[in-house]
């Protein structure tokens, strides 16, 4: 699928936020939130509360001027934002579906009130419902769609204005094996062949794994990581898995002087490496100043879960562990 693209996104694509908080009631949201993405597809992470929804409509210019600034494609949320929005697919996880509808109608009626002619609406729904795979269903009530079309369809309504940018909201929620790996499968092209951002908010780690080249982890309100998520894979490199036979006391103590962590495992140890240092090397040496006879000496990935999980439990700024 092709699309015109306009001189704001020519001239920046991205979306900056800059110390945004904001609070319900008294009660924090967002604190201080800052970072900055290029179009890309981008992991929105974090527990129940920690504000990702609260972000998301920050970037839509649903919050009352917090404090701070968001700017999407170059405009001010703030000062701006029917211009920003213009800019922004959005799929809700609730709602988003206009039941008396056909699936095409919908389509274009929304494409209509992003600012789109009538007939440009129209034709541009046929488009997207095509490539959504709703073709064939695109004149049946939208209220008679499964969960699945459901899904598919609001994906539909979120690229019928050619935005720059999709904010996906559990946008696997409800679906099945094959219609979780088809609309993945979407997000995934589209922003890895037609260049579009896509921010998946999602509890699901799979997901993000399956999709996304970076990510965001949030905590009541604070923003704990922006990494990428190649630096998951990374890790491979500084966690080993060894066996073997010898003065296990011996060894551990020159690993430990190596500052290399070990966690007993059923047979061996699993190994954790400070980074910058040379995993294999330092394992080697520490090995043979024990006279300890190495019999196995694997890297171990960790998992999106294990890193999420790091990030999540450890003791925010401030506070005691």
């Amino acid at each position: 699928m092709t699309a015109a693209r306009g001189e704001v996104n020519a001239r920046d694509g991205g979306i900056a936020v800059t110390g945004l908080s904001f609070a319900y009631g008294g009660r924090p949201a967002l604190r201080d939130v800052s970072f900055s993405l290029a179009p890309r597809a981008v992991g929105l992470l974090g527990p129940n509360g920690s504000g990702k929804t609260t972000l998301l409509r920050a970037l839509l210019g649903h919050l009352s001027l917090p404090p701070g600034r968001v700017t999407v494609a170059g405009v001010d949320v703030a000062r701006d934002p029917r211009r920003a929005r213009a800019r922004l697919g959005w799929m809700p996880e609730r709602g988003g579906i206009l039941p008396r509808f056909s699936g095409v109608g919908m389509v274009a009626y929304l494409g209509e009130l992003s600012g789109m002619s009538p007939a440009d609406a129209l034709q541009r729904a046929h488009q997207v419902l095509d490539y959504v795979g709703l073709a064939e269903e695109r004149y049946r009530p939208a209220g008679d769609y499964s969960q699945g079309m459901r899904q598919r369809l609001k994906l539909a309504q979120a690229l019928v204005h050619d935005p720059d940018w999709l904010l996906l909201d559990e946008p696997t929620s409800g679906l099945d094996p094959r219609g979780r790996t088809a609309l993945l499968g979407l997000a995934r092209q589209l922003a890895r062949e037609h260049g579009l951002g896509v921010i998946l908010s999602t509890h699901l780690l799979a997901d993000v794994e399956a999709v996304c080249d970076e990510i965001l982890v949030l905590r009541d309100g604070r923003l704990l990581a922006h990494l990428p998520a190649a630096e998951v894979a990374a890790d491979a490199d500084r966690v080993l898995v060894v066996e073997g036979f010898g003065d296990a006391e011996a060894f551990l103590a020159a690993l430990a002087a190596r500052g290399i962590a070990a966690a007993p495992r059923r047979r061996g140890w699993e190994l954790t490496v400070p980074a910058g240092e040379d995993p294999p090397g330092l394992v080697l040496a520490a090995a043979a100043d024990a006279r300890f006879a190495l019999r196995r000496l694997v890297p171990r990935s960790r998992s999106l879960q294990e890193r999420f999980q790091d990030l999540v439990t450890a003791p925010a700024e401030g506070e005691v562990s």
